[in-house]
């Protein structure tokens, strides 16, 4: 399972960064060519897609490590340090393609800006589908070994499109003698990346601090601890996030007048069941109560 986690994980990273050489370096070189603003930052925010992968590439190894005597609980949560970061990459390239074009607007001296040529149209479109197409497989494959930092990776990929349609409107209405919308197009670029870089880190802080998983998981959970034989009551559950997996904490009802031996088995086969159930859940813990009314 492990070993299926690493390696879909480098796969999917590898041709992201492959991919995003490449057209880091054509939509950099179409910018230049084509006297485009737009174009030329939206290749930054490719290139920036590069790093990330690299990023995305060292958590989830580090991620994959067995338990050790320093780190019983695993290394889990070292994918939610790859997605910070991948988060602080992402408000950095927005911020400053962001202040470039403040910079440009507020100079006001539009009629001196340079009209984008063709190139850097053709470009954003190649960009637009190019980026489209990592963003369905590499989040098919986040979704297939349940990785948040691949599935950063993904919304990366996703913000780079979107702020490849921006810089397409922004380049084709600089084209018919609105210059500015090409600064106006850098602008929109950087609110998409902001926003992007804003869910990733939310997500990811979500899972550093212990949040409960959503209500549907919990429900379904206490559902299937409650049909286990000898379960009378549900008496507690909580749940918390930890990484990409769930540790679970719940408290159950059973016949007083059980021996010891009968109690630890009940809580063992509603301990083996929920592991066995649901894949993302690591450890469970199972408290018995006696059963009052």
């Amino acid at each position: 399972m492990t070993n299926d986690f690493q390696k879909t994980a480098n796969r999917v990273a590898s041709v992201s960064i492959i991919g995003n050489l490449i057209l880091s370096a054509f939509k950099m070189l179409a910018g230049i060519i084509a006297h485009s603003g737009a174009m030329i930052s939206d290749a930054v925010h490719s290139a920036s897609d590069v790093f990330s992968s690299i990023v995305v590439i060292i958590g989830i190894r580090i991620s994959s490590k067995e338990s050790d005597r320093d780190h019983p609980y695993g290394h889990e949560r070292m994918e939610c340090v790859a997605a910070i970061i991948l988060a602080t990459i992402l408000l950095m390239t927005g911020l400053s393609i962001g202040i470039d074009a403040v910079r440009t607007i507020i100079g006001g001296n539009y009629e001196d800006l340079a009209i984008p040529g063709m190139l850097a149209l053709v470009a954003a479109v190649i960009s637009i589908v190019t980026k489209e197409a990592m963003f369905w497989y590499t989040k098919i494959n986040a979704k297939r070994i349940d990785s948040s930092a691949l599935m950063a990776d993904a919304w990366h990929h996703r913000s780079d499109a979107l702020s490849s349609v921006g810089a397409l409107i922004g380049i084709a209405f600089a084209r018919i003698g609105f210059p500015i919308m090409d600064s106006i197009a850098s602008l929109v670029i950087c609110l998409f990346i902001v926003k992007a870089a804003y869910d990733i880190f939310r997500d990811a802080v979500d899972k550093m601090v212990d949040h409960a998983c959503d209500e549907e998981t919990e429900a379904q959970i206490r559902t299937c601890a409650a049909n286990q034989e000898g379960v009378l009551r549900i008496d507690d559950l909580r749940t918390r996030e930890f990484g990409n997996k769930i540790y679970v904490d719940i408290e159950i009802s059973a016949d007083g007048n059980h021996t010891l031996w009968e109690a630890h088995d009940i809580a063992e086969q509603v301990h083996d069941q929920l592991e066995e159930q649901y894949p993302k859940v690591k450890h469970v813990m199972v408290h018995v109560n006696p059963f009052t009314e």
